[in-house]
């Protein structure tokens, strides 16, 4: 079972860029899948999830409306679409599964951990 995180980078303030989660060894849509990110110094946060029930997505209150979760079962992969970046939104970002289909905020409920992926905005 491995989750393998990718598409970080170096972005300008007001740029984007898309993360993707991609599963093997498991089938993704079966679980939730979260979006954490940690910033240097600062504790690991929760961002996003995706409910394996429905597809479902929640955000935390400081992307809402900037990131967008979504997946592809054919590919078997989770993205983060991350638009209107700001240099607060520096960290390095992980994907996560949880076997259960309720969303959680909480990093201990997720059973799966990819490594994580570099996202740098600034100018």
């Amino acid at each position: 079972v491995q989750l393998q995180a990718s598409g970080g980078g170096l972005v300008q303030p007001g740029g984007s860029l898309r993360l993707s989660c991609a599963a093997s060894g498991f089938t993704l849509h079966y679980y939730t899948i979260g979006w954490f990110r940690q910033a240097p110094g600062k504790e690991r946060e929760w961002v996003s999830c995706i409910s394996s029930r429905d597809g479902s997505p929640n955000y935390a209150d400081f992307v809402r409306g900037r990131f967008t979760i979504s997946r592809d079962n054919a590919k078997n992969t989770v993205y983060l679409q991350m638009n209107s970046l700001k240099p607060e939104d520096t960290a390095v970002y992980y994907c996560a599964a949880r076997s259960s289909s309720v969303w959680s905020y909480y990093a201990e409920n997720y059973d799966y951990w990819g490594h994580g992926t570099l996202v740098t905005v600034s100018s």
